[in-house]
């Protein structure tokens, strides 16, 4: 048997759930509870790349629970892991040396988090795992998800699961296995950010067709165990400023568990034009802020892990059904990104694509878009939400953070929170996709960024360790270069080859022999942790994420 044409089984089920992030785990809920509702039956298969439940999840976090609420009303005494409210909040804006903080009364009802919990995502999925298994669903993680397979109508059929066993040079090892089809009467993609399969499904059926380009920031988050007497459990803070300049959006993040334990994290938007900028290296400068410095100082870091974050909103959410099934949480993107928040919205729009699927189910429908998927999002809280945050990201990139994000946006939330959808700027707009956004180096200089110390801040390869990432390396790269001389032809005299600095894992690297010689592309694919930022950000949108074998990929404990 030749790895071009496999011969696979094929498994026939209703509803085919790709990712079990909260839009997943929260259809396959919603699914088995119509039926219990109804006294039917539907079977519902949920596959996951991540070794566990968990493993691939990274998220700030905190929670709205409007979207639990909506989905298992009583899980306050379920014993979910969602039990550290927000107590108190601060915005500051940081200097090179100091910082002043914005007034929490004066802020956008919008952006405060009374209400809210900070929560590890990863545990809040292994416990809605729970909860789908409880009722019937079949998860199954390890299980990656490559290819699409469609009906003769053009319609989605289901996808292929399993395959394994290809070695590095493409060919059959003994160990291989073809996979098998889910095949299903619809197939909701729950991937995330960039996912492959939806990224091919944007293209197919033109989903993004009078929509703004979907834009993007890459976030990186350390855990750490910091000294009790430093611990605030429920407390949020979210900064502005240093040590990115105005003209480069971003800021971080610190919430405080029950633990002694705070997710830290920096946000970088990829729209950023100067590709000398290294988006690992400001979050490790940002560390040795004195305020951020004093709170670590004698803690210890025990993860890290680092993802691509949606940040199009409203102007960017695609068509959301296609023949076959439909684009739920973030592989369409609901995040709000003055909120810093999208985990709600994702459950939210689990719940609407699952009611659509069971109720064109019970009417004996298969393969056909989902469109009371659509009307639902239409009318509901998800779009609205979504709307009065519209120009908060296009404000933020023409005018800067000052001006722009806190100035401008902020007046903009305020409006748009006393007049339901009433802005000054009317809908504004996104413009160039982040990888075009990135102008040549000619234009720009050189970054020096201070050489980590082992204590405060660390090298990207120690930081991966952190990640519990690991590969199978014995298969193809996964990260795939549409043509291989554009690297060093292009990119590397154009660009300074940023690949080099954008990625938060090290893959990828310019490399020259001992001797000297021609400069090399090197991919180092055992390091990725899926952030698909390479996808987003590379100007010659020369790289193409597609999944390795499954279980692959970072091994977060509770991020």
């Amino acid at each position: 048997m030749t790895h071009d044409a496999p011969e696979r089984e094929a498994m026939e089920i209703d509803v085919v759930i790709v990712g079990a992030g909260p839009a997943g785990l929260a259809a396959a809920i919603r699914l088995k509870q119509l039926a219990a509702e109804k006294g039917d039956d539907i079977q519902v298969v949920v596959v996951e790349k991540g070794s566990e439940i968990g493993a691939h999840i990274l998220s700030g976090a905190v929670l709205d629970p409007a979207g639990l609420d909506r989905l298992l009303p009583d899980w306050r005494n379920m014993g979910s892991p969602v039990d550290t409210p927000v107590t108190s909040e601060s915005f500051k804006v940081l200097g090179s040396g100091g910082a002043f903080s914005l007034p929490v009364w004066a802020m956008p009802e919008m952006v405060k988090n009374h209400g809210c919990y900070v929560v590890s995502m990863g545990n809040v999925c292994r416990w809605l795992a729970e909860q789908a298994e409880s009722l019937g669903v079949e998860i199954y993680p390890g299980m990656a998800a490559s290819e699409l397979v469609y009906r003769e109508d053009g319609s989605v059929r289901g996808v292929v699961v399993g395959e394994v066993g290809i070695g590095k040079d493409g060919q059959n090892k003994a160990s291989y296995e073809p996979g098998m089809e889910l095949v299903g009467k619809y197939v909701l993609i729950a991937e995330g950010v960039r996912g492959s399969l939806a990224k091919q499904l944007i293209d197919r059926f033109n989903l993004s067709d009078g929509r703004d380009p979907q834009k993007f920031g890459i976030g990186l988050k350390e855990l750490w165990e910091i000294k009790p007497e430093k611990s605030r459990p429920g407390h949020v803070q979210h900064t502005f400023g240093w040590p990115l300049d105005d003209d480069t959006g971003g800021g971080s993040f610190c919430y405080h568990y029950n633990d002694n334990t705070i997710a830290l994290g920096f946000v970088v938007h990829l729209n950023y034009k100067n590709p000398y900028l290294y988006p690992y290296g400001e979050f490790q400068k940002f560390k040795t802020h004195p305020d951020i410095a004093a709170l670590l100082e004698g803690g210890k870091r025990i993860a890290y892990g680092s993802r691509a974050i949606t940040e199009g909103g409203f102007q960017s959410v695609p068509k959301l059904a296609f023949p076959g099934g439909a684009l739920i949480g973030c592989s369409a993107g609901f995040v709000n990104v003055p909120r810093i928040k999208g985990n709600h919205n994702a459950m939210l729009t689990g719940i609407m694509a699952a009611e659509a699927a069971f109720d064109a189910i019970g009417a004996g429908r298969q393969g056909d878009e989902l469109s009371a998927y659509e009307a639902a999002y239409d009318a509901s809280p998800v779009k609205a939400e979504l709307f009065k945050a519209r120009n908060a990201k296009p404000l933020w990139s023409k005018f800067g953070t000052r001006l722009g994000a806190i100035g401008f946006a902020g007046l903009d939330l305020w409006t748009n929170s006393i007049i339901p959808g009433f802005s000054l700027f009317g809908t504004l707009h996104h413009g160039k996709t982040d990888a075009a956004s990135t102008e040549p180096a000619s234009k720009h200089k050189p970054i020096d960024y201070p050489r980590p110390d082992g204590t405060l801040t660390f090298d990207r390869l120690t930081n991966v360790a952190f990640s519990a990432t690991n590969h199978e390396e014995d298969q193809p790269a996964h990260l795939r270069l549409k043509d291989p001389s554009i690297p060093i032809g292009v990119n590397l005299p154009q660009f300074a080859e940023p690949a080099q600095r954008y990625c938060p894992a090290g893959v990828y690297e310019v490399v020259t022999g001992d001797g000297g010689g021609d400069p090399q592309f090197q991919i180092n694919a055992q390091n990725c942790v899926h952030c698909k930022t390479c996808d987003i950000k590379d100007p010659s949108q020369n790289i193409i994420w597609t999944t390795p074998e499954g279980g692959g990929g970072p091994n977060y404990p509770n991020m």
